[in-house]
């Protein structure tokens, strides 16, 4: 049978870096927020033996894609526990609607989905935690999409503590170009000493995005998006980019400034959510 699967969109409503680890990441605090606007995976389990990716992005070889990953990987964490046959398959496809190396979460909430979906599917028994630890080794931002609501996040931002933002309305922007996350977390310029707080505190302060700086210097597209939004409404950049939100208390108005928008840009109008789209689906709260 081919089902559907939703893969939200994540903001990050704020975003400080704390310290650099010795293993590399930086340690973070911040805040998701999901968006009930994303991609769609449909996934149809098979006893083919193989993970089928039906629209394989180009350049990008099945080995990298994450969707990819995250189904191999699961595969072989049941296999060692004697959940699968060795049969087991799946054949997966993707309308895209998020942007590449927009800040926005898509390749992580693709993981995700497929990680959420395929453990119903194949009916592995895997808990939300063991489905979380295999999306860690995937991206640090898989995880709060695996547990599917509103975190605040610490430590390489696998540290997670549910919470209920306001549901705003947002008008996210892409500047059309393509931001990697190694770029700007190795920028000599990026700010890594911000303290850290209490969430009690951040919730009380003016929010703000201790990456966007670095972006806004380097990126003349993010700069002149920021500066044009922030004449309308609250913005800033969510995670390294290159995505820009406006918060707004009305969808009207967020979608007022969006027929606003230059020619040249790309965005959509979406509502937060503090309960991910796909674990309604789960939940059947969704067709």
């Amino acid at each position: 049978m081919i089902t559907t699967w939703p893969a939200p969109a994540k903001l990050n409503l704020f975003l400080y870096i704390t310290g650099r680890r010795a293993d590399g990441y930086h340690n973070l605090q911040t805040l998701f927020q999901f968006l009930d606007y994303g991609d769609t995976l449909t996934i149809e389990a098979d006893d083919s033996g193989e993970i089928a990716l039906l629209t394989p992005v180009a350049g990008v070889p099945d080995a990298q894609n994450l969707i990819v990953r995250a189904a191999r990987l699961l595969r072989e964490r049941a296999a060692t526990l004697g959940c699968l046959p060795d049969s087991i398959g799946a054949k997966i496809a993707i309308e895209k609607r998020l942007p590449m190396g927009g800040g926005v979460g898509g390749g992580s909430s693709n993981a995700a989905t497929v990680l959420v979906a395929l453990n119903h599917l194949w009916q592995t028994g895997l808990s939300l935690t063991q489905l979380a630890e295999l999306g860690l080794q995937l991206g640090t931002d898989v995880p709060v999409f695996v547990h599917g609501f509103a975190a605040f996040a610490e430590g390489a931002g696998e540290q997670l503590t549910p919470v209920n933002p306001a549901k705003k309305w947002y008008l996210v922007m892409h500047p059309g170009v393509s931001i990697a996350t190694p770029l700007v977390f190795n920028d000599p310029q990026l700010t890594r000493d911000t303290p850290v707080r209490e969430i009690s505190q951040l919730l009380c302060t003016e929010f703000h995005n201790d990456c966007e700086a670095v972006v806004r210097n380097r990126f003349r597209e993010v700069e002149q998006l920021v500066s044009w939004l922030l004449e309308y409404a609250p913005s800033r950049l969510t995670g390294t980019g290159a995505c820009v939100f406006a918060e707004f208390d009305t969808e009207s108005a967020a979608r007022q400034v969006l027929g606003l928008a230059p020619k040249n840009l790309q965005g959509f109008v979406a509502r937060g959510v503090s309960i991910s789209p796909l674990h309604r689906r789960i939940s059947g709260q969704l067709s």
